[in-house]
């Protein structure tokens, strides 16, 4: 072994940032750039896209990145072009009167915790239907004036992109995520230093850095530990979503929960309520007890019973095996100094998350938030029905019919998953009201006496960009990991605007049964090659890494699709994202849901599907 025993010519590296700076006129460009307003605004989005058509594309939509890479002779014709910069002002005129309006004050405040949220694509902090929720839930927010701050991780890999081996197989990549070129901003301290948030974890003090995501007037806090002031052990926690082992699992919600109201105790953030979002957020009741026994000095039940009246819980998960469970050992590795700081045993703070007290039951994410917050809900009637019977055993004596557990139907943000050419026929044949009222039956009673053909027009419009968005953005994809390009060709000039176009696309979890088309290929058959009636089939999601039964559905479906009966009939798009999904809601013919009743909790993707004016055709669990 060679020991240096001199640090002579050693070299000290830094890390060195360089930003091009934008011409004065365009600054307000960056300002938008850096406020997710634009992800749901038509318009700006536009305008960002106009700079740069395949810049636009190439960057997976991130204004950010575009701005970086404009040449100086592109930002030099910008500002030579009247009509750019009118739109620019317009733009930014529009943006500024959004952010004028001030927050409500007759309501609430609310803290949102959640391990993911699904705002826009250049953002890979997302996998599927729970975080889209949560992002279409702030933004909800920022439109209806809500005072509500969000609490999350930004992750360092993010959720991963997808590619198909030659033969079907699902590949996983995980690529990192560079945070200078994403639409958000360090949170800095009062000296201009990155804000540094000091977590106690057992023997140790583990360091997170802030960034803050505006989603137009909301703030969205995520912590980041990957950086130096962290052991190699702990730099890993914000690196995947939903990533490592179960002991990274419970590092992971004890940072969301613990570290997160540590955080916005920081940032002086105090609010009224707090929200969690499904049972991985769960301990940011743990140290809201702690701060209320030890800060003020008050008795653990007394502070239990203040924790609870302003605490709420929001289950996503129809089944037992969906919500987390930490054995003793694992869990007592992090806890165990918390019974002490609230006063109680640790078979008391164990009781709290098992179902059945005083047993060798495990930890108990959902149950712990479930003893710890007054309101529950499930997100459609029947999940609520569902969650009632699952969580029965918690409340001892009581008909599960009469449990506490209700429910809020989901809903999706309008703005964002409308086309644009549906928003501006909206609001041409109803009127701006529709947007500010699209709970009111009565607000779209002017749709009836929009003409058939008006309708069909729109259809086929909406229809013909998407067949031309798959042949643009998915052949380069074909082309690079489907082997034959002349089948690939083939498969592309196949996609047939006359067809029925129906689209299925979303987790390949197995109760979503994205094989039950394929039970009678036969059948199969003779529908898809009806020439008088043609039809095609469109699918496109992601199997969790470690699901192998997804992963095989995948596999199965691109064999089918390469069967001759199904050449170009059967098309599988790669690497599903928010920007393929807007893509396939707006533009297929029906939309197909096939999951086994009772398991999908809500379905929100057919809600997207309908406000563009295409057919849901799916089981009634949900919405």
């Amino acid at each position: 072994m060679k020991l240096q025993v001199s640090n002579t010519n050693a070299p000290a590296w830094r890390d060195i940032t360089v930003k091009s700076e934008l011409p004065s006129k365009l600054k307000p460009l960056e300002e938008l750039a850096k406020n997710l307003w634009w992800v749901w605004n038509s318009e700006a989005k536009a305008l960002f896209r106009d700079l740069n058509p395949e810049l636009w594309r190439s960057t997976g939509e991130n204004p950010v990145m575009v701005l970086q890479q404009l040449s100086s002779e592109r930002l030099d014709e910008v500002i030579a072009d009247k009509d750019m910069m009118g739109r620019l002002k317009h733009v930014y005129g529009m943006f500024k009167d959004y952010m004028a309006k001030p927050m409500r004050s007759d309501i609430p405040s609310v803290s949102y915790f959640s391990m993911e949220y699904g705002l826009c694509n250049a953002l890979k902090i997302y996998s599927g239907g729970l975080g889209v929720l949560a992002g279409d839930y702030i933004k909800e927010a920022s439109d209806s004036c809500v005072p509500m701050t969000a609490v999350g991780f930004l992750y360092r890999y993010g959720y991963f992109t997808q590619t198909l081996s030659v033969d079907g197989q699902q590949i996983a990549n995980y690529e990192a995520q560079n945070f200078n070129q994403l639409p958000i901003e360090q949170v800095m301290d009062a000296n201009g230093h990155p804000m540094i948030v000091e977590v106690p974890y057992p023997g140790r003090t583990i360091y997170s850095h802030v960034w803050r995501v505006n989603v137009g007037r909301m703030k969205l806090y995520l912590m980041d530990t990957d950086f130096e002031m962290n052991s190699e052990l702990d730099r890993p926690i914000t690196h995947q979503l939903y990533g490592g082992d179960w002991e990274n699992r419970i590092k992971q919600e004890y940072l969301l929960g613990i570290g997160g109201v540590i955080m916005l105790k920081k940032l002086g953030v105090n609010s009224e309520l707090y929200h969690c979002n499904e049972g991985h957020a769960a301990l940011l009741n743990l140290q809201r007890l702690v701060d209320f026994v030890q800060e003020k000095h008050l008795d653990f039940q007394v502070a239990l019973e203040l924790v609870r009246a302003s605490s709420l819980y929001t289950v996503h998960t129809p089944v037992p095996a969906g919500h987390d469970y930490f054995d003793e050992g694992l869990f007592g590795k992090y806890m165990g100094e918390y019974p002490a700081k609230l006063g109680i045993s640790w078979n008391d703070l164990m009781n709290m998350g098992r179902e059945n007290p005083n047993t060798n039951e495990r930890f108990s994410m959902s149950v712990f938030a479930l003893n710890t917050c007054q309101e529950a809900n499930g997100v459609s009637w029947l999940h609520g029905e569902v969650s009632k019977k699952m969580f029965a055993g918690i409340w001892k004596g009581y008909n599960w019919r009469e449990s506490h557990v209700g429910y809020v139907t989901n809903g999706v943000h309008m703005p964002t998953w409308a086309a644009s050419e549906w928003k501006e026929f909206y609001a041409e044949k109803l009127g701006e009201q529709v947007f500010d009222h699209q709970e009111d039956p009565e607000a779209w009673k002017g749709i009836l006496k929009c003409t058939d053909q008006e309708i069909w027009n729109m259809r086929m419009t909406m229809k013909n960009k998407f067949i031309n968005f798959v042949k643009r953005d998915f052949k380069a994809k074909w082309l690079a990991n489907q082997g034959d390009p002349t089948q690939v060709m083939h498969v592309v000039d196949k996609i047939n605007p006359n067809a029925l176009i129906i689209g299925f696309a979303r987790r390949f979890a197995t109760y979503k049964r994205a094989h039950l088309l394929f039970t009678d290929l036969d059948r199969l058959a003779k529908i898809v090659n009806n020439e008088q009636f043609p039809v095609q089939f469109v699918f496109s999601g992601k199997a969790h890494p470690a699901d192998g039964a997804g992963q095989g559905l995948i596999k199965r479906i691109m064999e089918i699709s390469r069967m001759p009966q199904f050449l170009g009939k059967i098309i599988f798009l790669e690497d599903y994202n928010m920007i393929v999904a807007k893509r396939l809601v707006t533009g297929v013919d029906i939309w197909l849901n096939t999951p086994t009743r009772p398991l999908e909790a809500s379905g929100t993707s057919g809600e997207k599907a309908e406000m563009n004016g295409v057919l849901n055709f799916s089981v009634l669990d949900g919405w």
